[in-house]
């Protein structure tokens, strides 16, 4: 009879145990499900990093004027950013070449570009108010990036190759407040670069 006992005891409390332990493994994961912790906001020295780093994948070549060396043109750390040197030369173009359906050129030290639509330049984009995007609000280069229009305008020039505003675009809107963030920390550099050049008026230049 005592064996019995102590059988229905154990046994009792083996299921409670189970129980217990059950809801006690469940009870975090329930938790854990009820609470999100709200997302970090950075700082504004985190959204600097944040902004060099994307920014690296993208701008730091085409924007920045080159210093030719033995193994090639290398960005010119004095001139960060500041886009294609304003009254830079361009060598001279063999226009069938850049027709639509064949070449695609880059200059020498790869801050002009030409092809179908003519020559576009890499712009200044240190926060230099009148030169660069030292003028611009957060909406203005987050607009811009979204719609590859200048200022994010309707009615705006287009943004043309070989930015890849394109893939830029898909970032999120804190990642684009970061590259922002970037750039409007960097030394402001005066340089004036030329205006695109359409097509049409290719014809006129030497």
């Amino acid at each position: 009879m005592r064996k019995a006992t102590f059988f229905s005891g154990s046994f009792m409390l083996m299921i409670a145990c189970l129980t217990l332990s059950q809801y006690g493994c469940n009870q975090p994961a329930q938790e854990k499900a009820q609470v999100d912790p709200a997302p970090k906001t950075m700082s504004h020295a985190e959204l600097i990093d944040r902004g060099n780093y994307l920014a690296s994948a993208f701008c730091f070549h085409c924007h920045s004027p080159k210093k030719m060396t033995p193994m090639g043109p290398v960005p010119d750390s004095s001139r960060w950013l500041s886009g294609h040197p304003s009254g830079g030369p361009l060598p001279s173009i063999d226009k069938k070449v850049v027709t639509s359906g064949n070449w695609i050129l880059f200059a020498p030290d790869l801050t002009s570009f030409v092809g179908p639509w003519g020559i576009s330049y890499a712009a200044n984009i240190t926060p230099d108010s009148a030169t660069g995007i030292g003028a611009w609000s957060v909406d203005d280069f987050i607009g811009t990036m979204r719609t590859g229009k200048h200022l994010g305008q309707a009615g705006g020039r287009p943004i043309l190759p070989p930015m890849p505003w394109d893939g830029i675009r898909l970032y999120t809107d804190e990642d684009l407040k970061a590259i922002y963030t970037y750039l409007q920390s960097l030394p402001p550099i005066s340089n004036k670069v030329p205006a695109p050049v359409p097509p049409g008026d290719m014809a006129k230049m030497p």
